[in-house]
């Protein structure tokens, strides 16, 4: 007995004296949210690599390093204070601040292209001086150009170019808030991004002329000036005036500019032409560069041509490729010319479902497709002009995983370039024959390989495996699945997020996050099944979190996201239903707790589904929600709803201004109070609505944020989101 209570007291002593094992950290919005001061610590570790020719170089703030590509060893190319000196950056505008930026723009020439918006230099490091500095500084849109050294830039609304001697040419006069030149049109649709594109030797620069004097003003308010001031958007609604785009094209050496003659267009709010070409986009250089082609598209977007100009005179050549739609078509990608025979090119369509890749000759005439199958080729990386071969990035091998490939012009086989399931990015060295590989799959959160492609087997060499960067905190469980969609033929991938202690025994809140619109994917095979951070901030607050990526979504094929054509948000809630149904079968949601949360076409979403099926979701927090297709923006509204005045029983079918009315759980609306995307005019709207059918939305709003909230406004408002649900549905 003394024995077993002298045994007691040891172990009772032993228990305080050996380590306890160690607990799990918990996560905070500070950690997990963009924007938050603890963010970019816990993101995977990551390398900046760029190619010098098919020399590999690895760039930091302080440092530039060749990579032994059969070894991954590191050798010291020059440090940024040797760039400093070298360049005689020693003032405080003038100084470069870091390398990671740093670029090699001549594949045979020792020099790197370094600086930021004050300072902009060519080095040549192995002579260590400076070979050439820009004149300019700060402006908006600037365009380098590494063979003229010429740069495009707009200041004051006005489109300069300067040469590589600094000598200043201004292009325009007539620049203003409705004339707009050398920036992105189109609201950013068509892949356009830019409004400037250099010739390939660098000697014309074509740009786009904007007029928006037609499009009416938004009238959104600046409430920082003592007395709020007036701060218009142009913005054109659905079925509305839109702007006028034209092509100019600037000669260095004539120091003149011609437009390209483009037909002439009809706007109004239903074009009396629907066949003239409304939309131009992706702009393409031949590689003599005395050609330019575009795609123009009609106003319905469902007739869309490749038509060549000439660079000197803008007349117009030829029409080479037409493709019309019963619903639309969408030109996201600009043609590629093959390096090793300048009469062929690459060009990108759904023409037979899928994105895939054909060759025509500069005559129009098509010579094959080089790509074929219930796939879709998500980017072309670029080219080997040796074997003649493309390099591609693709959904090939299943809808989540994105695997490179090369194929063959010759023979049009297909090569794999790497052998991991998962979500791979290549950067493809000069020659074509070396790639960098950046992968992840959802438990290896970032890898990089050096990848020898010319070899039968492609010969990898690991430059980083990076450790888990969530190590040591509390941690959810990540899974993927499939259900069928409502038409009980397609497959549907989710993800379902749980917290970290998990007991199958236990019932907990449920939350679906969703998004379902074109252009975007919730679901892939990369780190964590690609989860949002706020999804883990949940999971350890207790609640199941559901994804699924309904038809309408990218990737999957036009017919796939061309099903909700005229009837946004139909579809997609039928899809959400199947899983919510799907969730039914699960004996741990608790289907009285069932929550839902989306922002932009996913706050269209979260209304929708809480209005039309008003008894089966508890509580939703909306984000930025479009809520009546006819105030949304021309080009992307018009492209899935045609018009108000084509389409008005499909615009009174997906309004959620009649379904106010039905509102029965908590919902919570969140704007930015001077969102240019999906303007408050759709929020007030609804709100208005609701007064008018006496229920009771919540609503908060993020004065001078746009369309989503920026910096550290961005924890606040995931804290937000988080409490509405803690206060509503836990």
């Amino acid at each position: 007995m003394m024995m077993r209570r002298i045994l007691f007291i040891l172990l009772l002593v032993y228990s305080f004296i050996l380590p306890m094992p160690a607990q799990q950290k918990l996560f905070t919005l500070e950690d997990l949210n963009f924007g938050g001061r603890n963010y970019h610590s816990l993101r995977p570790q990551n390398m900046f690599l760029t190619w010098w020719g098919d020399q590999l170089v690895q760039t930091d703030v302080e440092e530039c390093n060749i990579i032994d590509k059969k070894t991954g060893k590191k050798k010291l190319l020059f440090t940024l204070d040797q760039i400093n000196e070298w360049a005689g950056c020693d003032g405080e505008r003038t100084q470069v601040r870091q390398l990671t930026n740093a670029t090699f723009p001549y594949a045979d020439k020792p020099i790197v292209a370094v600086g930021n918006r004050r300072a902009f230099v060519l080095v040549d490091f192995k002579a260590k001086q400076l070979v050439w500095q820009d004149s300019i500084s700060g402006q908006e849109a600037n365009d380098w150009n590494s063979k003229s050294r010429a740069t495009a830039y707009v200041e004051k609304n006005q489109l300069f170019v300067v040469d590589a001697d600094g000598n200043k040419q201004q292009l325009t006069t007539d620049g203003s808030d409705n004339i707009v030149y050398g920036k992105s049109v189109h609201r950013d649709e068509f892949g356009i991004y830019k409004g400037t594109f250099w010739s390939p030797d660098g000697q014309r620069l074509a740009f786009y002329r904007m007029d928006q004097s037609m499009v009416t003003d938004y009238p959104q308010v600046d409430i920082d000036p003592r007395i709020a001031e007036l701060q218009p958007d142009k913005y054109p609604m659905a079925g509305t005036n839109t702007h006028v785009v034209t092509v100019g094209v600037y000669d260095l050496k004539t120091k003149k500019t011609v437009f390209l003659k483009t037909p002439a267009v009809e706007y109004a709010a239903v074009p009396s032409q629907p066949q003239a070409p409304c939309y131009f986009t992706n702009i393409a250089w031949s590689p003599d560069a005395k050609i330019i082609y575009m795609f123009e598209l009609n106003r319905d977007q469902n007739d869309c041509r490749l038509v060549s100009y000439d660079a000197a005179t803008g007349e117009r050549l030829a029409e080479l490729c037409r493709e019309t739609s019963d619903k639309y078509v969408e030109p996201l990608n600009p043609i590629l010319f093959l390096p090793w025979d300048s009469s062929l090119f690459i060009m990108q369509s759904r023409k037979d479902g899928y994105n895939h890749l054909y060759i025509y000759n500069v005559k129009g005439e098509l010579v094959k497709q080089l790509t074929k199958g219930p796939w879709e080729v998500l980017e072309v990386i670029g080219f080997n002009a040796k074997t003649k071969s493309i390099v591609f990035a693709a959904n090939k091998e299943h809808p989540l995983h994105r695997r490179l490939y090369s194929v063959s012009l010759p023979k049009g086989q297909i090569t794999g370039l790497e052998s991991v399931d998962g979500v791979h990015r290549a950067q493809l060295s000069a020659s074509g024959n070396f790639l960098v590989d950046t992968y992840s799959t959802p438990t290896r959160a970032r890898v990089i390989d050096v990848v020898d492609i010319t070899k039968k087997t492609p010969g990898h060499v690991n430059l980083l495996e990076a450790e888990d960067p969530w190590a040591g905190y509390e941690q959810p469980i990540f899974e993927c699945g499939s259900i069928k969609a409502a038409d009980g033929v397609t497959d549907l991938y989710y993800r379902m997020v749980k917290p970290c202690n998990f007991n199958p025994e236990n019932k907990y809140p449920t939350v679906v996050y969703v998004y379902g619109g074109p252009h975007a994917h919730n679901i892939e095979a990369s780190w964590h099944w690609a989860s949002r951070s706020w999804e883990t901030y949940m999971a350890q607050k207790g609640y199941i979190v559901f994804i699924l990526d309904n038809r309408g979504s990218e990737h999957r094929g036009r017919d796939f996201e061309q099903a909700t054509f005229r009837q946004l948000g139909q579809v997609e809630m039928q899809d959400q239903m199947k899983g919510v149904d799907y969730l039914k079968t699960l004996p741990y949601v608790d289907m009285n707790r069932l929550g839902v949360h989306g922002w932009s076409y996913g706050g269209f979403m979260t209304i929708s589904l809480m209005t039309n099926y008003p008894d089966v979701f508890k509580v939703g927090v909306a984000g930025g929600p479009v809520i009546d297709w006819k105030w949304y923006e021309v080009m992307y509204g018009e492209r899935y709803m045609d018009t108000p005045q084509q389409n008005p029983e499909g615009y009174e079918k997906t309004s959620l201004i009649n379904k106010a009315k039905n509102l029965k759980g908590k919902l919570q609306i969140i704007i930015g109070y001077n969102d240019p995307t999906v303007v408050p005019q759709h929020a007030l709207s609804f709100l208005k609505a609701c007064v008018e059918a006496e229920t009771q939305p919540d609503f908060f709003v993020y004065p001078g944020e746009g369309h989503n909230m920026a910096g550290h406004a961005s924890v606040h408002l995931h804290e937000r989101i988080t409490q509405y649900f803690e206060d509503y549905l836990k």
